[in-house]
């Protein structure tokens, strides 16, 4: 494709507050990419919490509305603009985009693509993009866990949880993970020992399990529960928060809240045992461009790379054609699904 040819995209729009049906189709010509940008045809896109907090208005520092949402795709680059390598053309990449995903075609940063590795099927590629990233940065850089400790997954089951629970396993690591009693046999096949999180007595089993403390709790889910997690640490231990499903169907700006939780989580860290709190935010480092996108880089060919080579097995929940965006966001928000529902191109098999 030259540099001066138009291409037909067709979007799914998230208008406002909406529910699932809510979401709207566009189609507009996108020009040839800019300079330092290539346009990808996407193969696969999907659904991931931050979309179904969006949708009410609700995830911290999202686009004000209307807007494309979308945080990660997988896809082939038909064109390349100025200062672009032409070789890229032709290539599946993959690229965490916070927004955008949610199209047939969309313009990228060059310096953003990841390459994925060759035969490996795009929806299961898709399935570890922001989810396995996520997952690897919690476990290695955030928390440090080392090989022979112990954490907690709450929400073994999602998308983050579900590869969280791969890749402490694949490090030698022990797994208590929470999810709801019908996917106990699914997260016990993942490695884990689960707990189910429907249970009042959920944190009492998890301390029997681990009376002496464990070496990290990944929490997603943040309100009340959040200083349980806390509790459950040893001296010396990390909890990681990076969510707050409590919050999932409330509209409206999260600034505040946020802002509550970062107080609570920094108070926490001068407490005189040794635990730490934090929250993990994926954007964190951006202003210095270069270095987060080496890092982006480094750890999700990483991910991608145990993905190809069989020691991480993508959860894929179900594969949903772009023009049934909707009934996609619908099944990712019913709580029944095990991994990650997949948005794919119209024409994908």
């Amino acid at each position: 494709m030259t540099r001066s040819t138009t291409i037909t995209a067709t979007e799914i729009v998230l208008p406002g507050p909406v529910e699932p049906d809510g979401l709207q189709a566009r189609v507009r010509e996108l020009p040839a990419p800019g300079e330092g940008q290539v346009l990808m045809r996407m193969e696969a896109t999907g659904v991931s919490f931050a979309e179904q907090q969006m949708r009410l208005g609700g995830y911290y520092d999202q686009p004000p509305f209307p807007f494309v949402p979308g945080y990660d795709v997988v896809g082939t680059v038909i064109a390349t603009g100025a200062g672009v390598d032409p070789a890229l053309q032709g290539r599946r990449y993959a690229a965490v985009t916070k927004t955008g995903g949610w199209a047939s075609h969309l313009h990228l940063a060059a310096g953003d693509l990841v390459p994925v590795p060759d035969g490996l099927d795009p929806a299961a590629a898709e399935t570890v993009l922001v989810n396995g990233v996520t997952a690897w940065q919690m476990l290695h850089r955030s928390a440090a866990v080392p090989a022979g400790g112990t954490v907690v997954v709450l929400g073994a089951n999602g998308g983050v949880g579900n590869t969280l629970v791969q890749l402490a396993r694949h490090a030698g690591i022990t797994v208590i993970g929470t999810a709801s009693a019908r996917h106990h046999d699914a997260v016990r096949q993942l490695g884990a020992i689960p707990v189910d999180y429907r249970d009042p007595d959920m944190y009492p089993q998890i301390r029997e399990l681990a009376p002496d403390g464990v070496d990290a709790v990944f929490d997603h889910v943040g309100g009340s529960g959040l200083e349980q997690s806390w509790r459950l640490l040893r001296n010396g231990g990390t909890l990681v928060n990076y969510g707050s499903a409590t919050r999932k169907h409330e509209q409206g700006n999260a600034l505040l809240p946020m802002l509550t939780l970062f107080g609570r989580l920094y108070a926490w860290n001068y407490l005189p045992n040794g635990k730490r709190a934090l929250f993990y935010n994926l954007w964190a480092g951006k202003r210095s461009l270069s270095t987060f996108r080496a890092r982006m880089r480094e750890d999700l060919t990483q991910v991608l790379r145990l993905v190809a080579d069989g020691a991480l097995q993508p959860q894929i929940a179900a594969r949903i054609p772009l023009r049934r965006a909707a009934d996609a966001l619908t099944l990712a928000e019913s709580r029944t699904v095990l991994g990650k529902v997949v948005i794919v191109a119209e024409d994908t098999k």
